[in-house]
């Protein structure tokens, strides 16, 4: 069982989607400094992908700084590197796609969205808004 999720969806890259997925667990705090990090073995019979691109996954993210290889031990987490707020901005960017467009669809307004925003913060933070708008 992998320690973050990560749904593939036909017509968009393995390896895009599974690097955006391990990323998102890191800078969300999901998958903490020190937590280990499936090995290429698992990733791939896990997501049912090629091992190649399993490594080439683990690669990059040793690359980033988000994971260390440690002989003996396997892939773990790093606490060395800490998502920029562009980082963040752009890995929420996929999904804020995402809702924009189904809020299209249904026929929704930008104030329709912002309003459902605001009111779905408040219930899971309760307020904890920050209004720098």
């Amino acid at each position: 069982m992998l320690p973050f999720v990560v749904a593939l969806k036909a017509g968009e890259s393995p390896y895009r989607q599974v690097v955006y997925a391990a990323t998102k667990a890191v800078v969300s705090g999901e998958l903490k400094a020190g937590d280990a990090f499936p090995s290429v073995r698992e990733l791939s019979q896990t997501l049912k992908i090629n091992p190649n691109t399993a490594q080439k996954v683990i690669a990059e993210l040793v690359r980033d700084g988000m994971l260390e290889v440690r002989p003996g031990i396997g892939t773990v987490v790093t606490g060395h590197r800490r998502a920029t707020a562009a980082e963040k901005r752009e890995l929420l960017s996929g999904e804020m796609e995402q809702l924009l467009v189904e809020a299209k669809r249904l026929g929704l307004t930008e104030a329709d969205v912002i309003n459902a925003v605001i009111n779905r913060w408040s219930e899971l933070f309760g307020g904890d808004r920050d209004d720098t708008r």
